[in-house]
């Protein structure tokens, strides 16, 4: 697995309009279905990564907290199935089945989602602010796999907060940092 930090799309871009399949409905959710109007936290997620598995319980925890508050959260997988099946829509249904997601879990067949948002690994974080003009992107916290340093959430939460309370989110972001997406070929 080759270490791939986010490309840091540019504070203030306008959300990437989406319109894809919640694999746990069955049904379509668009960024309007689904856009709050106090924040929207965009993650490009898989099942099979290393670095998603290892932050999965710290975000599912952090969602529930701030879904309460009023922030919207939603998951998209754009990995290329063929090649990677066990981020196939059936498989990402059972797991946040399994894992109870409080979240849509997306999925982006085509990629252009992904390359809409220019997401470049899982996992990779958005934040929009009411207006949907990016205000954060970049790691949850300094935990990764085998560093040793605790999950915490803390960038991801402090970014909420500074949105909640209609503060500046502070302009120093670092990259987020996984496996790149599996795009496919051609």
């Amino acid at each position: 697995m080759a270490l791939t930090e986010s490309n840091m799309l540019d504070l203030g871009t306008e959300a990437p309009f989406f319109n894809l399949p919640d694999v746990r409905t069955g049904k379509n959710a668009s960024l309007d279905d689904l856009a709050s109007d106090l924040a929207t936290v965009v993650m490009f997620w898989c099942n099979h990564c290393p670095y998603v598995i290892h932050v999965t319980d710290e975000v599912l925890d952090l969602a529930r907290t701030y879904q309460e508050k009023g922030v919207q959260f939603v998951a998209i997988s754009s990995n290329d199935v063929e090649n990677y099946p066990q981020d196939g829509p059936k498989k990402m249904k059972e797991l946040a089945e399994e894992k109870d997601y409080p979240f849509p879990y997306l999925y982006d067949e085509s990629q252009n989602v992904a390359k809409d948002y220019d997401a470049a690994c899982t996992p990779d974080f958005y934040v929009f602010d009411r207006d949907r003009k990016l205000v954060y992107r970049g790691q949850l916290d300094g935990s990764r796999p085998s560093n040793g340093v605790p999950l915490s959430g803390e960038d991801l939460r402090k970014a909420l907060d500074a949105v909640i309370n209609r503060e500046q989110v502070p302009q120093l972001q670092k990259p987020s940092a996984g496996c790149n997406i599996k795009w496919k070929a051609g």
